[in-house]
């Protein structure tokens, strides 16, 4: 692969995005390396999505180290797992190859974006700038895939997670974050987070345009 240019990814509070990699061994350090290469401030490195060394803005994920189900057929998606540990994190996923059935298991469990694992350092720092910066990120072929899947803008495929649509339900009733908090075991600072994630992901103003927005759309 080409050395990448430098780059700074910035979270939208304008500070430098901390990123770390999760992957499994012997993968995951040349991620680190060419990022870092690339100008990106990578904290460390995870082969597990429950064992992150600390917080990070944006979260490198490969899909192969999610075990036996990585498309996300039986049990809960290793994104959804990882941002419920991390619910402020963002993800980029990456992939084997571009086909539909993970491609869009991982976009519909909360990732950001979706890049080939075979990609250069470039389009990889690239993706992390811009996933950093709050944007939708694909790699090629993946928008056409998503355009195909929904019928809809390339820029707005991502659904909902079941966790983030029992939490737009309980919005909608009219419960708090606290109460939202007991009744799904969350902390209310996580609840905040997951409700900050969805208004961000779907576009929206605020926590009352999120509540028109799912009655309007038969979420609630």
């Amino acid at each position: 692969m080409r050395r990448p240019g430098r780059m700074r990814a910035r979270g939208r509070s304008g500070m430098s995005a901390r990123v770390v990699v999760v992957a499994a061994a012997g993968v995951a350090d040349p991620i680190a390396t060419g990022l870092r290469a690339a100008g990106l401030d990578v904290r460390g490195c995870a082969e597990d999505v429950h064992q992150l060394p600390e917080h990070a803005d944006v979260v490198v994920l490969d899909l192969a180290v999610a075990g036996p189900d990585p498309d996300g057929a039986e049990g809960v998606h290793p994104v959804e797992t990882l941002l419920d540990a991390a619910p402020s994190s963002t993800v980029l996923a990456v992939g084997e190859s571009v086909e539909h059935v993970p491609v869009l298991a991982a976009l519909r469990a909360g990732a950001s974006g979706f890049v080939r694992r075979d990609c250069g350092w470039t389009e990889l720092a690239e993706a992390v700038t811009r996933v950093a910066a709050g944007e939708v990120v694909f790699g090629p072929g993946v928008a056409d895939l998503v355009l195909d899947s929904y019928g809809t803008a390339a820029a707005d495929p991502v659904s909902l997670t079941e966790r983030e649509l029992d939490i737009v339900r309980l919005v909608v009733d009219g419960l708090t974050a606290r109460q939202i908090a007991v009744r799904l075991v969350l902390s209310p600072r996580t609840v905040e987070n997951h409700v900050h994630r969805i208004v961000r992901k779907l576009g929206l103003a605020g926590r009352a345009a999120l509540v028109r927005y799912a009655i309007e759309n038969g979420l609630a």
